[in-house]
């Protein structure tokens, strides 16, 4: 009988979270690994088909915001697909997504005037079963409107990631997720020249059924790695190595 019982909640709650926009992944390869972020989601899955908010609040966070997502975007697409993104001005540099193992080819970039068109845009797009996903920068978005585009990816399964900027309150929307990042100091290995592999501070402000929390990670080797704060301790070790 315990047993019995224990079934019964386990699929009580898988049904709960498919109410809830929570869908069961069709192909295995549309996972994102995240590394121990992913143990912050229901089921420890990356929700997919539902719509990420992401707060940029100058233009460092919106340039750290894009590269996170194209880093999850490189994941997306890598059985073909296509995407969109959405926004009032082209800050994005098409070659450099190859960096992040993304074909420029499979996005195609929307430039228009006006808030209004856009978001109209994005949520027009989100119920366009045919795409992979659609990114979307945006001033501001109330909850009705997050409403609808919430619903639009629920029934068409695209997910949504949502840019934005010059948010200055933390307005309640339907978003499954709401993100901030911010850019890291790149460490150079030792004796070599250049730069390091780019580094994120990755927030995560709210998750639905999820905890919240916070990360270091860099990309490296096509995938998001979580970095280890090195201590005192661990850096005598490293010179007692060498």
């Amino acid at each position: 009988m315990p047993a019995l019982k224990a079934d019964i909640i386990i699929q009580l709650k898988k049904d709960i979270l498919a109410l809830q926009g929570f869908k069961p992944l069709l192909h295995q390869d549309q996972q994102i690994d995240l590394g121990t972020i992913n143990h912050s989601f229901p089921n420890s899955i990356f929700p997919l088909g539902v719509n990420h908010e992401f707060i940029c609040n100058d233009h460092e966070g919106l340039t750290a915001s894009s590269g996170f997502i194209a880093g999850i975007l490189s994941s997306l697409l890598k059985k073909n697909g296509a995407a969109l993104w959405i926004s009032s001005s082209h800050t994005i540099f098409p070659p450099a997504l190859v960096s992040f193992g993304i074909n420029p080819a499979q996005l195609i970039f929307i430039k228009l005037r006006n808030q209004k068109e856009i978001l109209w845009t994005i949520e027009e797009a989100l119920k366009c079963e045919g795409l992979t996903a659609v990114v979307g920068e945006v001033s501001c978005v109330d909850l009705t409107t997050s409403r609808r585009l919430q619903l639009a990816t629920e029934q068409s399964g695209v997910t949504g990631f949502l840019l934005r900027s010059n948010q200055r309150t933390l307005n309640t929307t339907a978003c499954t997720c709401r993100w901030q990042i911010h850019s890291l100091q790149s460490e150079i290995e030792d004796g070599l020249p250049g730069v390091g592999f780019p580094r994120l501070n990755v927030e995560l402000l709210k998750v639905r059924n999820g905890k919240p929390g916070s990360w270091q990670l860099e990309w490296a080797n096509g995938k998001f790695n979580e970095v280890v704060v090195k201590t005192s301790s661990t850096i005598e070790e490293h010179k007692e190595a060498v």
